[in-house]
């Protein structure tokens, strides 16, 4: 099952570790080696500071102990080559990269032969624990895809996206969701968000607890949201033709406009999350080349608009495999979500694979309902050619940054003529954007910018609500263009808790005055469609 998943990584050159280095992990190996074997003759159990292998089961058996063993200092051996490996960058991460891949899958922990942990259970259970471990397997199988959650738990609209609302606009790309008021009155100027189309806006509106959605609403905020729809194989209108144009004119530009039609405003807040983002900036200067300027303040959560470190996701990238993609994809067809799913999973493979077949597979235990694994699950499908011309003019090309090297509904692309006020959040442990990547966006805009960084990754350092108390995060005062990203973290003050009070009060500015909460959503040229979630969230990718 692993082998029909994993991401296929571009073929690596020949590669070349200098001798002396050689030399000196093969003296490393020997020592660490010797130590342990020392220990084992001794009777007494070598230290291992290894989660995969705490269970007391695999010390109480020499042979697992000798297995151990040879498997950790091998591994520290195979991952220092990787690391003395001599040539460029991508050439380096790719080494390193397939390395971890062969490492992590070859642990015994994922081996039931090789498992004292998973055989006491068989023999405690009297075989139950197997019997559960096939029957996760054979529903896995029948997915296509290992199983983060108890699925069962949840369901779109009863305790995932539902904050109340309603569907008020509705086109071939997305739906419009004006978000019911809760408080008297409302902040004048809305909020559009745009979250990304490589996944179901609901991470911004899991359950109410952890809500940012909710959270705007009660804080007075009038909130539109772009549910983007879910393309699946055999639709007749044609949108596996849909390119990039196509969703910041058919898309983004036109949720801005439908809800600045609906609350009767020149223009309107917006922010964009992750590809979201990219989409969103691109949008607004094609817009602003067209000399139309929707926005009066700009959001970017962990979001690329400088592609020059995309972190571990540039080893997928090449010429060739963006040929690969443009003949495959680039007249039509669909990205499958399944695929797009397997690479993310497998840039941590120890957390996002072995750790989910080791517990379900082997141990037979039962899967966590957990919101935020749930909606790692609800993936989407992407149309072929807007894939295609993402993949070449930002991670392999890198176009959007230069001003005029890329083309956007006829324009070109300049981000410096986005003179609005900015907001730009990253996550420090965040390996899909890495922080300093999106601190680099600061220095592509043209007005007023504040940045601020959050701790945790790419999902839970965004989705951190005040109320939970957990995380830290960091903010610097004066202009973040001034300072290198290491410059400006080490002037920055780390404050406890969740960022979202900051981009509040810095939102609340720029979100003019107060009026009577409207009482009822969309307008007589925007009649209701449905209740919020809507229909487009619900899709599942096939």
């Amino acid at each position: 099952m692993m082998s029909s998943v994993m991401p296929s990584v571009p073929s690596l050159p020949r590669i070349d570790i200098p001798a002396a280095e050689l030399a000196r992990i093969q003296a490393a190996f020997i020592q660490e080696w010797s130590e342990a074997a020392a220990c084992l003759q001794r009777g007494e159990p070598a230290p291992l500071q290894d989660r995969r292998f705490a269970h007391d089961a695999w010390r109480e058996h020499p042979a697992s102990q000798w297995m151990t063993q040879a498997y950790l200092t091998s591994s520290r051996a195979l991952q220092r080559m990787a690391d003395a490996v001599q040539g460029d960058p991508q050439t380096r991460e790719r080494v390193r990269f397939a390395v971890m891949q062969w490492v992590d899958a070859m642990s015994p922990a994922n081996f039931l032969a090789l498992n004292p942990q998973a055989q006491r259970r068989m023999v405690e259970s009297g075989g139950e624990s197997l019997r559960q471990g096939l029957t996760h397997l054979l529903s896995d199988l029948a997915k296509g895809r290992i199983s983060h959650t108890d699925e069962s738990g949840f369901e779109v609209g009863r305790n995932l996206a539902c904050t109340p609302g309603s569907v008020v606009f509705e086109n071939a790309f997305f739906q419009l969701i004006q978000y019911t008021p809760t408080t008297p009155k409302v902040h004048a100027r809305p909020l559009v968000m745009v979250p990304p189309c490589i996944n179901k806006y609901y991470i911004l509106d899991l359950q109410p607890r952890n809500s940012l959605v909710a959270h705007l609403v009660a804080e007075g905020f009038t909130v539109f949201m772009v549910s983007w729809r879910n393309p699946v194989p055999g639709e007749p209108d044609g949108i596996e033709h849909a390119t990039w144009d196509d969703y910041l004119m058919q898309g983004v530009l036109t949720a801005l406009s439908q809800a600045a039609a609906i609350s009767r405003q020149p223009q309107v807040n917006a922010l964009g999350f992750c590809v979201g983002g990219t989409l969103l900036a691109s949008a607004l200067a094609a817009a602003r080349a067209k000399g139309v300027n929707p926005v009066a303040s700009l959001t970017l959560l962990t979001s690329f608009l400088d592609f020059s470190d995309t972190g571990v996701l540039s080893i997928f990238v090449d010429e060739q495999h963006a040929r690969l993609r443009e003949q495959q994809l680039g007249a039509g067809g669909l990205m499958s979500a399944r695929e797009l799913g397997s690479t993310f999973s497998f840039l941590r493979p120890n957390d996002l694979v072995w750790n989910y077949v080791v517990n379900q597979y082997l141990h037979g235990d039962p899967l966590p309902a957990f919101d935020l694994l749930y909606w790692n699950g609800d993936s989407t499908n992407l149309p072929g050619p807007f894939f295609a011309w993402y993949l070449r003019n930002t991670y392999l090309e890198n176009n959007l940054r230069e001003p005029g090297r890329a083309m956007a509904c006829g324009e070109p692309v300049d981000f410096g003529t986005l003179d609005m006020p900015a907001y730009l959040y990253g996550s420090r442990e965040d390996h899909i954007v890495p922080w300093r990547a999106a601190f680099e966006s600061a220095s592509l805009l043209g007005g007023d910018v504040r940045f601020v960084l959050g701790a945790s990754g790419h999902i839970a350092g965004v989705i951190n609500p005040p109320a939970s108390g957990k995380r830290s995060h960091w903010v610097g005062e004066g202009d973040p263009r001034e300072h290198t990203a290491d410059t400006w973290f080490g002037e920055a003050e780390e404050r406890p808790g969740s960022w979202w009070p900051d981009w509040m009060q810095w939102l609340r500015a720029h979100s003019g005055r107060q009026v009577a909460a409207p009482a009822q959503a969309g307008d007589a040229e925007h009649p209701v469609i449905e209740p919020a979630p809507g229909r487009y969230v619900r899709t599942r990718a096939i």
